[in-house]
This record gives C-alpha cells, structure tokens and sequence, in this order.
C-alpha cells in the first residue's frame, strides 16, 4: 500500500505542477493564436485546480497525508519547472509533454491501485485518464503543422 500512497503524492505533486505551469503560460503567451493559445491553457490549469482536492482527499483516504509544501512538490513530480517565458508554440510542446508525464503518473497509480483493490480509486483515476488523453488529443492537435 505504500508504494499507492507514493504513487499517488507524485500525482498531487505533478498535477499542481502542471497546473502551475499552464497558468504561467497562459499569463504570457503572445502572438498571432494569443486568443487560442490563451484559452487552452486556461482550460488545461482550470481543470488541473479542480483536480488537486480529490487527488489529496484520496490521498487522506488512504490513511496518509496529502504534501502540500511547494519544497515537497518539487521532490516529487516528474515535471520540470519553468523559469522562462518560451515562444507559443514551445509552451504547447512542452505542456504537451507534461500532460504525457501526468498521464504516465496516472497509469501507475491505476495499475497499483487496482493490485490493492482500492475500486473507488481506480474508477476515480480512470475518469482522471479520460480528462487527461482528451487533454492530449488537444494539444497534438495544436501541435501539428
């Protein structure tokens, strides 16, 4: 069971990463599809923000507490942080690339969680999945040229 609980604080700590760096993005993408652009990632960190609760609450009912300090988050997500402000296009590739990091994150807490027979989890993370390959579609999608 602790290697869900682990599993499923790399979750947390991912989707608010992700969140954060959409929202990032959305504040300072420019350019000839801003309007685009700007809505996507505002969908993409609007999303990622309802998510966060249930991932911690499942976490709780787990019998573990939920990390909340951004020093514990950037232990534990498998998403880089951002410090520039890349070019539009750049910013769709690399939140591209996140999201296939939080759906990687999401497939190991789903395998883990069916192994230990946790089904409300496992049907909550595959709604998460849904959102998130949506999610994915999307952005390869506004990825293609």
């Amino acid at each position: 069971m602790d290697k869900l609980i682990e599993a499923m604080k790399r979750l947390l700590a991912d989707v608010s990463a992700y969140r954060i760096k959409s929202q990032y993005y959305h504040w300072n993408v420019e350019g000839e599809n801003f309007v685009q652009y700007h809505s996507l990632f505002e969908e993409l960190y609007t999303t990622a923000d309802e998510n966060v609760d249930d991932i911690a609450e499942h976490i709780r009912a787990l019998n573990a507490y939920a990390p909340g300090s951004l020093s514990r988050f950037l232990s534990l997500t498998t998403i880089q942080d951002e410090t520039i402000v890349p070019e539009a296009w750049e910013m769709i590739n690399r939140i591209s690339q996140d999201n296939q990091k939080v759906h990687t994150t999401l497939l190991q807490c789903h395998v883990l969680a069916d192994e230990f027979n946790q089904y409300g989890l496992v049907n909550f993370l595959e709604g998460l999945l849904e959102v998130y390959e949506k999610q994915q579609w999307k952005l390869r999608a506004t990825l293609k040229r």
